[in-house]
């Protein structure tokens, strides 16, 4: 028998980067200059239109000085992230 995992949760990924830029006030322009990553990929990032690569999240952690774990960690907010404490 196979165990599937839970399936991400993207929308909080997506939620989580619309609070971070709202929170700085950052328009998209301004965080695609901060950034080096292109306005249309932060766009449809925000919109959930892409997940977008490990490469732009880490990228995009360093713009807002967060750990990657902040970013990422909001895939599992639904249900209870692997490791030594999962039952």
């Amino acid at each position: 028998m196979t165990i599937l995992p839970p399936d991400p949760d993207l929308t909080a990924l997506h939620v989580e980067l619309a609070r971070l830029r709202g929170e700085r006030g950052w328009t998209f322009d301004q965080l695609a200059e901060r950034s080096g990553l292109a306005r249309r990929t932060l766009i449809d990032l925000e919109h959930g239109r892409t997940t977008g690569s490990l490469t732009t999240w880490h990228a995009l952690a360093h713009t807002f000085n967060v750990p990657i774990e902040q970013l990422l960690g909001t895939l599992c907010d639904n249900h209870t992230p692997p490791g030594p404490n999962a039952s």
